[in-house]
């Protein structure tokens, strides 16, 4: 299990009544998307950059694996707290952890580790992470941080 207390960052999401299954409970698919928007929201908080012009032209990052541990189903109409962050950047990689949390009774439904790569944009081989996202993330993140 993750330790929610070291995660500096959480966005919200209501599960809408198409990601339910025919059993009452969320698809697992879902999930992935729900830590993609904890992603995103993540970056965002951090102000980093992310439109298709600068994806395109300075560098691509690459989804190269996804894992994810379902603990609980979540529900039509719950709100998730979607716990996001960055604990370990490597030389041409880094890595996202993120925890689903049902708002209300606090139960953690899922958890997620997701590693990117970046890549140049002309030639698709790895490439150093930036040292300008280096240091946002270390900033942000601190202690916590792995590098």
């Amino acid at each position: 299990m993750m330790e929610k207390n070291i995660f500096k960052f959480c966005s919200q999401i209501g599960v809408r009544n198409y990601e339910v299954d025919w059993q009452g409970i969320v698809h697992n698919a879902n999930y992935l998307l729900y830590f993609e928007v904890g992603r995103i929201e993540y970056l965002k908080n951090l102000k980093i950059q992310i439109d298709l012009k600068s994806i395109q032209t300075n560098s691509k990052i690459v989804l190269v694996r996804n894992e994810i541990n379902h603990l609980m189903p979540a529900k039509f109409d719950e709100t998730l707290n979607i716990y996001t962050r960055i604990s370990e950047i490597r030389n041409s990689s880094f890595v996202f952890e993120g925890i689903l949390e049902e708002k209300n009774s606090k139960r953690i439904i899922a958890e997620n580790v997701a590693y990117h790569v970046w890549l140049n944009p002309k030639n698709n081989k790895s490439k150093r992470v930036s040292n300008s996202f280096r240091k946002i993330v270390k900033e942000f993140e601190k202690e916590n941080l792995k590098i």
